[in-house]
């Protein structure tokens, strides 16, 4: 694999993380029935001098054969990511799905505003799936369909046709640029593996609620009938919608990249 190839799957290590978001959001070009649609939040504060939870230089994977590259100016990154896509993904990974124009700037975007209540989407890295979400039911009875599931089956397949040790020396090779562009966002003294690490951790945390999931709809959006979802992250609620067997696919994933990303230390 050529260091322009090789380059594109760093795209894809954001994918498998925030597969909350990227394999999981579905809706139509209406507004998402259960998540928002406003621009992201204000940063929070940050420290004058923040600590650094998971140092980058502890992803690296010895044994991990990425090949050397430079790594591209992040505003002339979008070119190699789009050469790449016939190596970065298989399985039955659909490369159509992606977005790839400032790709990794929607992907720091789309990270720090997954645990939010709210985020922008038109900035997401990853289309919509096709349709609106699908309820059965009727009145204050309906609920989400099992049919709604498998909208979401060529998303999960996108997550796990990867190699995510692979993935993670790639990312750490290629950091720089998420950096960067995480540093432009509004965090000029943030570190975006520490951010990225809590944002895995947020959405393995996830809840796995049983049964029919409820929603009721005062106005034109869906809301969960149940208080405790409806006060869910974006990210969570995405997670819980999409039914637990899906949910429980790509939870696998996101453990296997949180280890990776975070340097073999285990969550909190």
């Amino acid at each position: 694999m050529n260091a322009t190839k090789s380059w594109g799957l760093v795209a894809v290590v954001a994918l498998a993380a925030v597969a909350g978001y990227f394999a999981l959001r579905g809706a139509d070009p209406q507004p998402d029935p259960l998540v928002g649609v406003e621009e992201p939040s204000a940063p929070a504060p940050i420290n004058a001098e923040p600590s650094i939870q998971y140092p980058i230089e502890a992803v690296v994977d010895p044994a991990a054969e990425v090949p050397d590259a430079e790594v591209p100016a992040l505003d002339e990154s979008d070119a190699a990511v789009s050469a790449s896509l016939d190596t970065l993904l298989a399985g039955g990974a659909r490369p159509d799905l992606l977005l790839l124009q400032d790709v990794i700037r929607r992907v720091v975007v789309t990270v720090d505003n997954l645990p939010r209540e709210r985020f922008a989407r038109r900035l997401s890295p990853v289309k919509s799936a096709e349709g609106g979400l699908l309820v059965s039911g009727d009145g204050n009875d309906r609920v989400i369909s099992e049919d709604n599931r498998a909208r979401y089956a060529p998303y999960v397949a996108l997550v796990e046709a990867v190699d995510i040790r692979y993935l993670a020396a790639l990312y750490a090779r290629f950091y720089p640029l998420f950096q960067q562009a995480y540093q432009e966002l509004g965090y000029p003294q943030g570190y975006f593996n520490d951010r990225l690490v809590a944002v895995l951790d947020h959405l393995l945390a996830t809840p796995e609620p049983a049964g029919p999931l409820r929603v009721v709809q005062p106005k034109v959006l869906y809301q969960f009938a149940d208080p405790e979802l409806e006060r869910l992250s974006a990210g969570q609620k995405i997670l819980v919608r999409m039914g637990p067997d899906n949910a429980a696919r790509v939870k696998a994933r996101l453990r296997e990249l949180r280890r990776r990303v975070a340097g073999g230390v285990s969550a909190p």
